[in-house]
């Protein structure tokens, strides 16, 4: 948000959670990556990924260019995030953890 880290968006086998960072909790400027997931502590989950960032999603053609270039499945909600909303228009933008195995 706004070029800090908000939060951090994971999927399982039980669904999605999206976590507040405790940093970006605890500036002064924090506000909430959307109306729908206020600033706390306790993380958001949902079987289904959350609105918010399903919106974040291009449609129509443009999703159609962004699955045929980078073979990505329409049905991979998370998959589809990280390719296509690095550079969202609005203040949000999605990006991948570094890897951080040793293997």
């Amino acid at each position: 948000m706004h070029s800090q880290v908000a939060g951090y968006l994971k999927q399982d086998e039980q669904g999605y959670t999206f976590a507040y960072a405790p940093d970006y909790l605890a500036t002064s400027t924090a506000e909430p990556v959307s109306l729908t997931l206020p600033l706390r502590e306790q993380p958001y989950m949902e079987r289904v990924l959350f609105p918010f960032f399903d919106g974040l999603i291009p449609e129509g053609w443009l999703l159609d260019v962004a699955e045929r270039n980078w073979k990505l499945n329409v049905r991979d909600r998370m998959g589809l995030l990280l390719a296509c909303c690095r550079d969202c228009i609005g203040a949000v933008s999605i990006h991948p953890l570094p890897n951080t195995d040793d293997a």
